[in-house]
């Protein structure tokens, strides 16, 4: 096993010079080329990632950091992957573990494994890697996969295969954000990049996968090799799937699926949703989406081009999930954000976006008005019961590891982020709001924007906008 693994990774990363190359154009974006194979027998991923990163920072970079999300699932983790009240539906045979192991950096002087929760590869470049120059460095990896049905995990049915790789960190003001891997919410920040993935499983494995590719089968194995350019990460889901497909908008929609039994309807949804945003936020911008239905126990996980949607669902549950995660492709994929510091910013305002479509969509029985007053119930209820247990804390901008809880983090960057875009849309009226969300969309596309951004276009507005988000955010405002 480790004959082949040296053998059939190491090829495609025999460049000619690793480490600080010069002259990268203003335009490029990171790229990283990945090589992995999957061995159920042992639950373990071998890889290899090229990644050519340029500089497009103001400063001088000496080292570069990663995040490495499989260590959450180690045993002994500060920051567990699955909340408590979680753990014993998607532990499903009992506590499971696994992580990363760093085999070699080439093209690095050095590296090494730290951060607050070992969640941080940190490389030194030996020099400086200075503003529109680029490294280049070949990442060697090997990845044990906990069971676990969750986002990276051999499940009951299906080995979900998200963030499994050294993600490099966003870049800010005080320089390499190094998030931990935060129970609740999702502790994902990056910057768009270009994605191609090799990846060779046993036959009979189908595979569900954010962005385009092909499937070769040989000697018993399948290699499925994946495009997924301009995206913020790439993600794989393997199982083996019955599949329906159709088109909106120009865009080939594709959803695989394990026991549901109105599938057209799952697609139907999917695509009228894809649809309903290119319209109103601007257009999708990837020739495919793929909806999957997969072993996890929450409602659903968005990635670029890719929803996973928990086949624990139940046909009343499933069309607002599916809205919801579509809608992630505008406000996560499209448009990033810091959602480890400001979750309200992409959950809040993809919530809200499903309150818009069933507005459009009255054929689903959910109108606005019972969308939006649920929203304000659930986020009245908590506040109460909050008070009067701990003294609530109404803030919503803040870190994910201050939520107390799965339910404080879902009523806060959920509920009440869909009755602060609801307020906001009072004052300034649903075609300026509408005009409003479009310019946010068309002008932070491809970037991480800050809430300053989403404020500021409709502040441009309706000056007294900027004040009703201050009052909601800061804890102001407590309904």
């Amino acid at each position: 096993m480790r004959k082949f693994f040296t053998v059939a990774l190491a090829a495609p990363f025999a460049l000619a010079a690793l480490g600080l190359v010069a002259c990268a154009s203003e335009e490029e974006r990171a790229n990283y080329r990945i090589v992995a194979e999957y061995f159920p027998e042992r639950s373990m991923l071998s890889a290899c990632m090229e990644a050519r990163i340029p500089n497009k920072t103001e400063n001088p970079l000496s080292a570069l950091s990663f995040e490495l999300y499989p260590n959450a699932y180690r045993e002994g983790a500060k920051y567990a992957p699955v909340p408590e009240a979680y753990a014993p539906a998607a532990y499903y045979s009992g506590m499971s573990y696994g992580g990363v192991r760093i085999l070699s950096v080439e093209g690095a002087a050095d590296f090494s494994v730290g951060g607050e929760d070992e969640n941080i590869l940190s490389v030194s470049l030996g020099e400086a890697l200075f503003p529109g120059e680029r490294a280049e460095l070949a990442i060697r990896f090997e990845v044990s996969l906990a069971a676990v049905d969750h986002r990276l995990g051999v499940g009951e049915r299906t080995v979900n295969l998200t963030g499994f790789y050294p993600a490099l960190c966003a870049y800010g003001e005080s320089g390499f954000r190094e998030y931990v891997y935060a129970q609740y919410g999702d502790p994902f920040v990056a910057e768009c990049a270009d994605f191609t993935l090799s990846l060779t499983v046993p036959e009979g494995y189908g595979a569900a996968y954010g962005g385009t590719g092909s499937a070769a089968t040989r000697d018993g194995k399948t290699v499925y090799e994946i495009s997924a350019p301009d995206s913020r990460e790439i993600a794989v889901v393997l199982g083996t799937f019955s599949r329906v497909r159709t088109e909106a908008n120009g865009t080939e929609i594709e959803y695989c699926y394990l026991d549901d039994e109105t599938p057209e309807r799952t697609l139907e949804i999917a695509a009228e949703s894809l649809a309903y945003f290119s319209e109103t936020f601007g257009a999708y911008g990837h020739p495919r989406y793929t909806v999957v239905e997969t072993d996890f126990p929450y409602g659903g996980m968005e990635f670029p081009m890719l929803s996973m949607i928990s086949a624990s669902l139940s046909a009343e549950e499933l069309p607002a999930v599916v809205v919801h995660e579509t809608a992630h492709q505008w406000w996560y994929s499209a448009v990033g954000s810091d959602q480890f510091e400001h979750a309200w910013q992409d959950e809040g305002l993809a919530e809200y976006s499903c309150a818009l479509f069933f507005e459009a969509f009255p054929a689903y029985g959910v109108s606005y008005e019972k969308f939006v007053g649920e929203s304000e119930r659930a986020y009245r209820a908590f506040y109460s019961v909050s008070l009067q247990l701990f003294g609530a804390d109404a803030r919503m901008d803040k870190p994910l590891t201050e939520f107390t809880g799965a339910y404080e983090y879902r009523c806060v960057a959920y509920d009440k982020g869909v009755v602060l875009f609801d307020k906001v849309r009072m004052l300034t009226g649903k075609k300026k709001f509408l005009a409003a969300l479009s310019r946010y969309c068309a002008e932070n596309r491809g970037r991480i924007a800050s809430p300053e951004d989403l404020i500021g276009c409709f502040s441009r507005t309706e000056a007294s906008a900027e004040g009703l988000f201050a009052s909601f955010t800061e804890g102001k405002c407590v309904l």
